[in-house]
């Protein structure tokens, strides 16, 4: 009781996290597939800062995906289009080097992962035509997994303000997006983020 009410007595931070993912997050097994990942990432944060530079963070980080499939046969194509929305929880530990103005940090923790709001339409193309339009779920192995997260970054003080540019690793322990295993979400992410609290 006395650590958590010691806790709750530290600065507490709150704001917004947003970046770039600097890995695709759907890796193309064959050639007939096409993807899109909307190049932001971009959600709410919030920290508590602990004596001796320590401090905790939760982030969560939204991202939007979109692909193309295609299987070619002998006398017709079909056409898998698809698109879903992407959470990211990462909570991570930190540690920042002393320092007034501007202090570097490194940081490791867990991070879980979600699909959300999944749209998934097939078409087969008979003769230049279109003969069949259906809808049904995608093939997905798991709709969430876990992951391990470590990173650096800067911390900079800038009036009642802290910016803090980041680069992030993720290791992700499954792929949990398979499409026919032509198309499936890759277990190695790199961001480079920018956290900005108050």
């Amino acid at each position: 009781m006395l650590a958590g009410g010691a806790a709750l007595a530290q600065p507490f931070s709150a704001g917004i996290k947003a970046g770039l993912p600097l890995t695709d997050f759907l890796n193309v097994a064959q050639g007939d597939s096409t993807t899109t990942t909307n190049r932001y990432l971009i959600g709410p944060e919030v920290e508590v800062r602990l004596p001796h530079g320590l401090s905790i963070e939760f982030d969560a980080l939204y991202r939007h995906f979109s692909y193309t499939h295609f299987d070619a046969f002998a006398s017709n194509t079909v056409t898998t289009v698809g698109s879903s929305g992407n959470w990211e929880f990462p909570l991570v530990a930190k540690y920042r080097l002393p320092g007034r103005i501007v202090r570097p940090y490194v940081e490791t923790g867990v991070a879980w992962d979600v699909l959300l709001g999944q749209k998934y339409a097939a078409s087969e193309t008979l003769c230049s035509q279109v003969c069949e339009n259906t809808f049904y779920p995608p093939t997905v192995d798991s709709r969430a997994t876990t992951g391990v997260v470590i990173g650096g970054g800067v911390d900079i003080h800038v009036a009642v303000m802290r910016v803090a540019p980041e680069v992030r690793y993720t290791r992700w322990a499954q792929q949990y997006f398979n499409l026919d295993g032509d198309l499936h979400s890759g277990q190695n992410q790199v961001e480079f983020l920018v956290g900005f609290t108050f």
